[in-house]
């Protein structure tokens, strides 16, 4: 049988494996594997590292929370350095996040207008143009405790990926 490995080299041979050794594909799968295994050890130490900040983070937010009634002015998705949030959250950020979108709220806390933070829930919950009370957390929206004139509206639910083509009774 003749075997064609590359373009102009043909190679007669009884089977196959007399021109792919086995030993040189177990060396192969072997070493791939091995590096398979170095890289998920090394995924999962980073991920404990990276939860257990989390976690100390998430302790330190629920620290300096605080109830405040705001006045929501506009809010918008836009990059941090466009938001006009202080110079020292840009560069805190990493800079991996520095060109991704966040969802910014500009409020009247009090006699102030401030540009805050929100989160994604709260982001889409929290109505334009109304007095709400919610928790900040610094520079952080992270619930909504009320909202006047009403109950707090609940972000609409999105529809999974085949619901979108049924048709409604």
């Amino acid at each position: 049988m003749i075997y064609y490995l590359g373009r102009f080299s043909p190679v007669t041979c009884k089977y196959l494996w007399e021109v792919f050794p086995i030993q040189a594909i177990l060396n192969i799968l072997l070493s791939s594997l091995g590096i398979a295994a170095v890289v998920l050890a090394v995924l999962y130490f980073l991920g404990r590292k990276l939860e257990k900040r989390q976690v100390e983070q998430q302790a330190m937010m629920e620290a300096a929370k605080q109830t405040v009634s705001i006045l929501v002015i506009d809010k918008k998705k836009m990059k941090i350095k466009d938001a006009g949030l202080p110079k020292m959250v840009y560069e805190q950020t990493p800079k991996y996040m520095r060109w991704a979108k966040v969802p910014v709220v500009k409020a009247k806390v009090g006699p102030k207008v401030m540009t805050l933070m929100a989160d994604e829930k709260v982001f889409a919950a929290l109505p334009l143009k109304t007095e709400a009370k919610v928790v900040v957390s610094g520079i952080y929206i992270t619930e909504i405790k009320s909202v006047r004139g009403g109950a707090v509206v609940q972000a609409p639910k999105k529809k999974g990926f085949l619901a979108r083509f049924k048709k409604e009774k």
